[in-house]
């Protein structure tokens, strides 16, 4: 039995160019005999509860949503959830109950996200209500991206307006480390593919800092606001946003700034090594460089990318030389075709984007530079976890 009287409550997207609220995500609550609200996230977690009696809530709930979006700024937009689970059950030709709620409620389909949670489902019938909803004019987003790798699948399938991401993933991705990467790149897909992305579960400035650094078109979590039956107004959160994007920005300048004194200080370790190098001195005669402690290891490779010499480490207060990478071609790596865009014809340093050394595990930087008249490369790889 569903106990208390279903209502929808709000909780807002922001908008990360401005700081605004761009529209609001319809979340179910029952109010309780006492006043009290309550979730209605555990009844549909659970597998003992009613489905049909889940399906009538959830119409209530939206149908509450609906009824209050007049309330809003005309610009705002509605998200609303949607079970695939329940979207295969429709027969080919049904009316979308969605849609007639919509047209019943007289809102514009053009300001309605359909949100698709879960993975259940049937994709292929997914798919044709999804264009129904889309050439009603409503937008798409599929919840928890990240969460399983079934969600691949769907976004190709679907081709979703917006991507949220699952908000557990995200928020160990902002603490660092490789699922870091991982969210990372699943922004990367998104932009490439066309889609916002929202950053979900924000309630840490680090973590709001995480989601501006994956490029997140609107953020949604407790820094900001839960979820409540009134409406917040539109710059509510437009101050505060400002303060907090403003030392973001001056966080990335200082880290810029740190990158150009290493950048400074490469070239002066570039000028020792490349002598060094020029006068094909011994192994021994390589000075100790306590000044670089970001370090990691330096070779040779001609302007082909082929390595000519091992990587010469500073280990155990010695040179010493790993041999295992003579011989080997990197002209594909993205830093050496970048060098022989860059920086062949003008000899200069060229610094590779950081990346995760694949042996070492550690977030590195190529930095290279042309010497002996072209024919050879000088490239030191940095230990970028500082910056």
């Amino acid at each position: 039995m569903i106990d208390g009287q279903p209502l929808a409550c709000f909780q807002p997207f922001i908008d990360t160019a401005t700081g605004r609220i761009a529209g609001v995500e319809a979340l179910g609550r029952l109010r309780q005999a006492d006043g009290r609200l309550a979730s209605v996230g555990p009844l549909f977690a659970d597998p003992r509860t009613n489905a049909a009696a889940l399906r009538r809530l959830d119409r209530q709930v939206r149908e509450d949503a609906l009824s209050r979006l007049h309330e809003v700024p005309s610009d705002w937009f509605l998200s609303l959830n949607i079970s695939p689970r329940w979207i295969s059950r429709l027969r080919a030709e049904q009316p979308l109950p969605s849609l007639k709620q919509l047209s019943r409620q007289g809102v514009d389909p053009r300001r309605i996200v359909f949100e698709i949670t879960e993975l259940g489902g049937d994709t292929q019938r997914l798919a044709q209500v999804v264009a129904r909803y889309r050439q009603a004019g409503a937008r798409i987003a599929i919840d928890d991206f990240g969460a399983g790798y079934s969600q691949l699948d769907r976004v190709l399938a679907l081709q979703p307006d917006i991507l949220k991401l699952d908000m557990r993933l995200f928020q160990a991705a902002a603490l660092g480390g490789p699922s870091s990467d991982v969210v990372k790149a699943l922004a990367q897909m998104a932009e490439k593919t066309g889609c916002w992305i929202i950053a979900e579960g924000v309630e840490t400035e680090a973590q709001l800092s995480f989601a501006l650094e994956c490029g997140s078109r609107y953020v949604q979590g407790f820094l900001f606001a839960r979820a409540q039956e009134a409406f917040f107004a539109t710059d509510a959160f437009v101050e505060r946003f400002a303060q907090l994007r403003q030392r973001y920005v001056q966080q990335k300048l200082s880290e810029r700034g740190r990158l150009m004194i290493m950048r400074q200080q490469l070239s002066e370790l570039m000028t020792i090594l490349q002598a060094w190098a020029e006068a094909r001195a011994p192994l021994n005669a390589l000075p100790q460089l306590n000044a670089f402690p970001w370090l990691l290891r330096f070779y040779q490779c001609d302007r082909h990318g082929t390595q000519l010499t091992p990587n010469l480490e500073w280990r155990n207060n010695r040179w010493e030389a790993d041999t295992r990478y003579l011989g080997h071609n990197w002209s594909w790596r993205p830093y050496f075709y970048h060098l022989l865009a860059q920086g062949w014809e003008e000899r200069r340093l060229t610094l590779s984007n950081t990346y995760r050394d694949a042996t070492s595990n550690q977030y590195c930087l190529t930095a290279g530079q042309f010497f002996d008249n072209g024919e050879r490369l000088l490239l030191i790889d940095i230990d970028a976890a500082g910056l």
